[in-house]
């Protein structure tokens, strides 16, 4: 029981837009799973979910203490992005919170700096995927990686969703090691668990007749995430796999344009775009796949590969970024060199074609992703995070 002398530790979550995606997903389950422990009083702040990405804002504002800032957008705009960091000031002034803790990069810039000019002692960032990258304009990576090496400097400790992350940001000088730690992005994995009629019914729902082969695909139709390459790969799969099936579980701005070019290659009965799927409903539709493929060019912590694994779904993935931290060679999948459309195909026909290894490599998966990614164990690193920072501030 506690004195009545009790205080609780007042920490803000910063994020940009609380659009469905991992990052928000993330947030979300820390904002939940930190409010279990009785030890803090929580706050969420984000930016309007623009887009057609979907929104997590309703979902937040049920079950969290929510504050939705209307100027903190995605895209660089100096009018809103200036209103953003003077509201944030005074906001964060005004309130006198414990601990401020910022995700994604534009509310990491901001809210970072408005924390440190209204003399919050303990500033947490986590980097989901650094904003400076390879497909990236080179002045934008320029700017990002000075931006962060500014405001690191007043971080009191970054945490890192992989460890290829910490690597790279030491490498190009974010800051020193010991300032990273890893804490990879759990999943709350209560909710994955097979079963043969969940399976029949969503295949069903999707239009799916039998037991073809099916590839599922689990992100955004946006720039980066790949999809146009997993269609050219779809031509060689469905040579040697005719009735193979290939579902793009998500929505965004690319959605008519990869329409087009599945149909120029004839595809249009072989690739299914699901549309938008929420959170909730990811568990029932990926047992509707048999291979998950992830093949974005730039990624953190590839969530949808964590989610197939813990199905016991093989994944076949582009090796960017944090996706070596899950995925291991011939141990729970394969890993494929960026946009070579003929190794990714060939790995897909592998894994449809000999099903018994696609059980082992997804089984293996699975056995990793419970023993290392449950949401309770990224929250309870965390929540050491919080209470070693708090010590140290004594």
């Amino acid at each position: 029981m506690q004195s009545q002398n009790f205080q609780p530790i007042r920490v803000l979550h910063i994020i940009t837009r609380f659009i469905i995606g991992g990052a928000q997903e993330n947030t979300l389950l820390t904002v939940l799973g930190l409010g279990q422990t009785g030890r803090y009083e929580l706050t969420l702040m984000s930016g309007p979910a623009i887009g057609p990405e979907g929104s997590l804002i309703k979902k937040a504002q049920e079950r969290t203490n929510f504050i939705l800032m209307p100027e903190l957008r995605r895209n660089v705009n100096l009018y809103f992005d200036i209103i953003a960091l003077v509201k944030l000031y005074i906001f964060l002034k005004k309130n006198k919170f414990d601990i401020v803790h910022t995700h994604s990069s534009k509310a990491g810039i901001l809210g970072r700096i408005a924390a440190k000019l209204a003399g919050i002692k303990i500033i947490i960032h986590t980097i989901h995927g650094l904003p400076f990258f390879k497909e990236q304009h080179p002045l934008a990576n320029k700017v990002y990686l000075l931006l962060e090496k500014f405001v690191t400097t007043f971080t009191s400790k970054v945490i890192c969703v992989s460890q290829t992350i910490i690597d790279e940001a030491v490498r190009l000088g974010v800051g020193p090691h010991e300032k990273f730690i890893k804490i990879f992005s759990g999943v709350n994995l209560s909710a994955f668990h097979e079963h043969p009629q969940t399976r029949r019914i969503f295949r069903e729902k999707l239009n799916i007749h039998g037991e073809c082969p099916v590839v599922g695909k689990v992100a955004r139709l946006y720039h980066l995430k790949g999809h146009e390459f997993l269609i050219e790969a779809a031509v060689l799969v469905k040579k040697k796999i005719p009735d193979v099936k290939f579902v793009f579980f998500g929505d965004g701005i690319l959605k008519e344009e990869l329409i087009l070019q599945a149909k120029k290659l004839s595809l249009e009965n072989t690739i299914i775009f699901a549309g938008l799927i929420i959170p909730e409903a990811i568990p029932y539709y990926l047992q509707v796949i048999d291979v998950l493929a992830h093949v974005s060019l730039h990624e953190g912590l590839p969530r949808a590969v964590v989610q197939g694994f813990a199905l016991g779904k093989p994944a076949v993935c582009f090796n960017v970024d944090g996706v070596s931290d899950v995925v291991f060679p011939n141990m729970n999948g394969f890993l494929i060199e960026p946009k070579n459309i003929k190794a990714l195909a060939e790995s897909i026909i592998v894994l449809l074609e000999d099903t018994a290894r696609a059980k082992k490599l997804g089984e293996e998966g699975k056995k990793f992703i419970f023993e290392n990614l449950s949401a309770g164990s990224m929250v309870s690193l965390i929540d050491f995070v919080y209470q070693e920072q708090l010590l140290c501030g004594q």
